[in-house]
């Protein structure tokens, strides 16, 4: 496969790049977020986990129990902000702190042009990837702060740097994450803590399966605009979140990092 395949099967425990933190992550149900939830624990976290589909965000918590792991399953909603504050003091009570969080739920829409995008469609993509992304930073800042310090991960996308035909609400929400991003790192850096975003890439995930055609050639359109042509699987975005959550990337905020396969170089 052009560029290198991706790799296999679930993450392989680590050195320990999380040893000891506490870690909150949304979206943690499927794709993105259940691959950072079990990765991140893989290296060590303890970690909450926090998405919509209760059933499902369960199992994802009694496996990583399973293999030894420390996990609880929070059931919210992003655009809720008593559901996220609700998940920032579980964390703190279950665990005493909150050390980082991977800010990950999304909602995708594509497909309809600006002019007759509804309303409604427009409202709940910005109130999921921006909305969501406000209510989550309000409710765990506070939490980092009492900690004396921690790390902030925000997914973006690639459409948060490039526009893309069809998807303007998505590509305005997302353009936002990186400026509200850079406004976090800028006010909280003194106090410790760093905020920074992925530009992620076409992911092998269900949010990804919504939105490409079904056939053999499923994920071709998206795969090929990279330099390495191909989707992302999601454990290789989770582990990008993870360095960006661990004291081994200290000296780094404000920033977009580009997970994309080379979609942004090219």
């Amino acid at each position: 496969m052009p560029g290198g395949g991706p790799p296999s099967g679930r993450a392989t425990p680590g050195d320990g790049l999380l040893s000891g933190k506490v870690a909150l992550i949304t979206g943690a149900s499927s794709g993105i977020g259940a691959a950072a939830a079990r990765h991140f624990a893989d290296e060590g976290a303890a970690v909450v986990l926090v998405a919509r589909r209760a059933a499902l965000l369960e199992e994802g918590a009694e496996r990583i129990r399973k293999d030894g792991g420390r996990a609880v399953a929070v059931p919210g909603d992003v655009t809720r902000p008593a559901d996220m504050e609700r998940a920032v003091a579980t964390a703190v009570d279950r665990f005493g702190r909150l050390d980082c969080a991977f800010n990950n739920a999304g909602h995708a829409s594509a497909g309809t042009v600006l002019h007759e995008l509804p309303d409604e469609d427009f409202d709940r993509t910005l109130d999921v990837n921006l909305r969501g992304v406000w209510n989550c930073l309000r409710a765990q800042l506070p939490a980092m702060l009492a900690a004396g310090g921690g790390a902030v991960v925000n997914t973006s996308s690639v459409a948060g740097v490039r526009a893309t035909a069809a998807s303007a609400a998505y590509v305005a929400a997302k353009h936002a994450v990186i400026g509200l991003t850079r406004a976090a790192a800028a006010e909280y850096g003194e106090h410790g803590i760093r905020v920074n975003a992925l530009v992620v890439g076409g992911t092998d995930t269900e949010m990804m399966d919504a939105l490409r055609p079904p056939g053999p050639a499923v994920g071709a359109g998206f795969g090929s605009q990279g330099i390495q042509r191909r989707l992302a699987d999601p454990v290789e975005i989770a582990r990008a979140a993870a360095w960006l959550c661990s004291d081994a990337s200290s000296f780094t905020t404000g920033t977009a990092l580009a997970v994309d396969g080379g979609r942004t170089a090219k």
